[in-house]
């Protein structure tokens, strides 16, 4: 299964996109919509296309891993979309979905829970949280 482009769109949404690399918070080398990697220069500079190509390329391994789940809850692409956008954000669902023990709710409702950094709860985090859930929800 593939993210659609409502589910780009989400996540395009809550990343922002820098066409110049600069280095994030812990000082890792970033551009586009979250890009990091040996190929990010400093200093580098990238147009539109080339972001939402490195993006699409990046949410390729969270695609195939929100897949390893499908099996077992046979998502929609609703479903799909905001638990890629969830994973691209987090790094993984494993906890989301307690390794496959949770139902389609508990996931819905544990998205939520989600939205601290450095144990703070960010208002962005919490915005990104809800969107997320509304899209899981969404038929």
């Amino acid at each position: 299964m593939k993210i659609s482009e409502k589910g780009i769109d989400l996540i395009k949404q809550f990343e922002g996109c820098k066409l110049t690399a600069y280095r994030d918070a812990v000082g890792v080398l970033t551009i586009g919509y979250g890009h990091t990697g040996a190929d990010v220069k400093e200093k580098q500079k990238i147009t539109q296309k080339k972001a939402d190509e490195l993006l699409k390329a990046d949410l390729h391994r969270f695609e195939v891993h929100v897949s390893e789940y499908r099996k077992k809850y046979k998502f929609t692409q609703n479903e799909f979309d905001a638990l890629v956008s969830f994973a691209f954000n987090i790094g993984n669902i494993n906890q989301l979905t307690k390794c496959g023990k949770r139902n389609k709710g508990q996931i819905a409702d544990a998205i939520l829970l989600y939205n601290k950094a450095g144990g703070k709860v960010l208002n962005g985090l919490v915005k990104r949280r809800k969107a997320e859930r509304d899209l899981f929800v969404s038929p």
